[in-house]
């Protein structure tokens, strides 16, 4: 079967869990930017964890199916619908033949993964299928999705031709996706710091409009090195949180650059970066200090709470 793209929506790429193993030759990552909700809406639909979804952001494309599927959508609370029917996130929705998926605005959050029963067949490069728009390779061709792309979807062994059908029941992606809540994210310390030191955790700071799948560009009160240093580059990850030298912190996310030359001030714990990705332009985020001891451990519950959800989505699936 084959997905067809009658509108791209604003920024809409084919992302999986990531291109891993080749940092040390300068090829980022890419891959989702919030894992925790590419997965759950994978294993709604029975996907493998890793397999390929439509990332979209701020506002959503406008598809048809040829054929019958399954989907579902996780992240942000994006408007969509089913030829005129209401669907809603966090839940699986049986779509039939010929019919148009229309995503609107995003109400809350900024970003969303639509996954697919059966997976968007498309070549793997360098072991992954997630779009390096800075490279200009993976998904199509290496660029955002645009109006008359076909995306083949890989054959799904369940049937599903009863129409539209949507699930009674959802997943409740709280605490790891908390909306409603104000946008806190932990951190770990960094090589440089600060003058003062708490100077980061201080002041709440706002999303700039320059931001991208690279990273957020923060803006606020300027910060300052305790002890400033020469530049020298550096390996850099996702998460971490570089200092240039107008004082805005920058939060690296999943395309970031391999290495750097900005001071390194800290580094976003694993467990928030799903609220990492939902930040918009205007945004506000406030940054806490963690310990090592404390990332191991809201990573380890955050891995706990979706295996309790595969467990959840499993049990649902074999009551039907």
């Amino acid at each position: 079967m084959s997905v067809h793209v009658l509108a791209p929506g604003l920024l809409s790429t084919l992302q999986d869990g990531g291109r891993r193993g080749w940092r040390h030759l300068g090829v980022g990552s890419a891959g989702a930017l919030d894992r925790f909700s590419h997965i759950v809406a994978n294993r709604l639909v029975g996907n493998p964890d890793d397999e390929v979804v439509i990332e979209m952001s701020l506002q959503g494309p406008r598809l048809r199916f040829d054929r019958s599927a399954r989907i579902a959508f996780c992240g942000g609370d994006f408007a969509a619908d089913v030829d005129g029917t209401d669907v809603a996130g966090w839940r699986r929705v049986d779509v039939p033949a010929g019919a148009t998926l229309s995503f609107g605005a995003c109400r809350r959050g900024a970003r969303a993964w639509l996954a697919v029963a059966g997976g968007f067949a498309v070549p793997r490069v360098l072991g992954s299928a997630s779009t390096d728009l800075r490279g200009g390779f993976g998904g199509m061709r290496g660029r955002a999705l645009a109006k008359g792309d076909v995306l083949p979807v890989a054959a799904c062994a369940q049937s599903m031709d009863k129409g539209l059908a949507i699930a009674p029941w959802w997943i409740d992606p709280t605490p790891d996706l908390a909306l409603d809540q104000r946008a806190v994210v932990r951190v770990l310390p960094g090589r440089d710091a600060l003058d003062p030191g708490d100077a980061l955790f201080a002041q709440p700071w706002r999303v700039d409009p320059a931001s991208n799948r690279q990273g957020l560009r923060l803006e606020g009160k300027g910060l300052r090195l305790q002890c400033p240093r020469e530049a020298v580059s550096e390996p850099v990850a996702p998460g971490t949180i570089q200092l240039p030298p107008d004082g805005g912190p920058i939060v690296l996310l999943a395309d970031a650059q391999t290495h750097g030359g900005y001071p390194r001030i800290g580094h976003a714990i694993r467990a928030d970066w799903p609220r990492l990705a939902q930040l918009r332009p205007g945004d506000a985020v406030h940054f806490e200090a963690c310990t090592a001891e404390d990332a191991t451990r809201l990573a380890c519950e955050q891995r706990q709470r979706l295996a309790r959800i595969g467990y959840a989505i499993s049990a649902r699936s074999a009551a039907r």
